[in-house]
């Protein structure tokens, strides 16, 4: 049973979340207005939804019914948009310790973050999605970021409108679907509507992922691309070589793709691929054996619905 400061705890919680939950309007997280819509602010199950945790749940957290990990709680910081000493205080009334210097982690950690995975390809990604860091597992399987011109170094602009990226990744247009769905969870800014705004010139079949304001949480999920390699390619034992891809030169890869957000630089994500199979992890530690790390310093088809499919 908890002690009356832990429910006063609990309940000083539940009340602070309630407060910013009803400051909320629907337009300010993508959501559309009602015009029979009575409730101030979003409705539970609207902020459950944006957090990626159950309407139950969530309902007994607002009413200081039960505690949470810290992975909750800086995703319902993050649906109801707050600010950085409002998510401290929300963590320190969760009973969490929260550094006093606490805030994005250096460029250096982030580097070593993905620079520490020499078979797993890896980009280190700002709240726009533009592409601060990468390590040189990702340039054994994907063009090199450092070929794209900085104002256009941005994971979706790559993906929807780089023929270079585009090759051999027939899955860029879904996941990039599922991108977008991410970003909307997250507190607007001016360089995503730039990206945004760029896409709408350049890509005009997709202007229905900009109509539709469907929100997220983005998934893991295996993706797969065809590199064709540039030297031999040693198939791991018991390959079936020409079903790989490695007769032809060509090899098949099958990667489990995720995205990581650091709870100490809520303003950063880190993509990850990692190999889902041993034909992908041997050719991996074949292209990269030998490699010396050289992270960047930070310097489907068309649909036609409104609310387009994830593919």
């Amino acid at each position: 049973m908890a002690t009356e400061d832990e429910q006063d705890r609990r309940r000083g919680l539940g009340g602070f979340q309630r407060a910013h939950r009803e400051l909320l309007a629907p337009e300010d997280v993508g959501l559309p207005r009602s015009p029979r819509r009575r409730t101030p602010g979003l409705r539970r199950e609207e902020v459950a939804a944006l957090s990626g945790v159950g309407v139950a749940w969530y309902t007994w957290l607002e009413q200081g019914r039960v505690d949470t990990s810290r992975q909750v709680l800086e995703s319902v910081a993050r649906a109801l948009r707050l600010d950085a000493d409002a998510r401290r205080h929300v963590l320190e009334l969760a009973g969490f310790h929260v550094p006093a210097d606490s805030g994005p982690a250096p460029a250096d950690a982030l580097r070593a973050m993905v620079e520490s995975r020499p078979t797993s390809p890896a980009l280190v990604l700002d709240r726009a999605l533009d592409v601060l860091a990468w390590n040189d597992a990702w340039r054994a399987v994907r063009p090199d970021p450092a070929a794209v011109p900085i104002a256009r170094r941005n994971l979706l602009l790559m993906l929807l409108t780089d023929p270079a990226h585009e090759a051999g990744f027939p899955e860029r247009e879904a996941i990039a679907l599922d991108l977008v769905r991410h970003l909307r969870t997250r507190p607007d800014d001016a360089r995503g509507r730039t990206v945004a705004t760029q896409l709408l010139v350049e890509r005009p079949d997709l202007s229905a992922w900009w109509r539709c304001r469907a929100v997220g949480v983005f998934a893991a999920r295996t993706v797969r691309i065809r590199e064709t390699a540039t030297g031999p390619v040693a198939a791991p034992a018991g390959a079936d070589r020409a079903a790989e891809g490695y007769a032809t030169g060509g090899v098949a890869l099958r990667f489990t793709m995720s995205l990581l957000l650091p709870a100490e630089a809520p303003e950063t994500t880190v993509l990850l691929w990692t190999p889902a199979d041993a034909v992908t992890a041997a050719h991996m530690v074949n292209r990269t054996t030998g490699a010396h790390s050289t992270a960047e310093r930070p310097a489907a088809s068309r649909s036609r619905s409104p609310c387009p499919s994830r593919g």
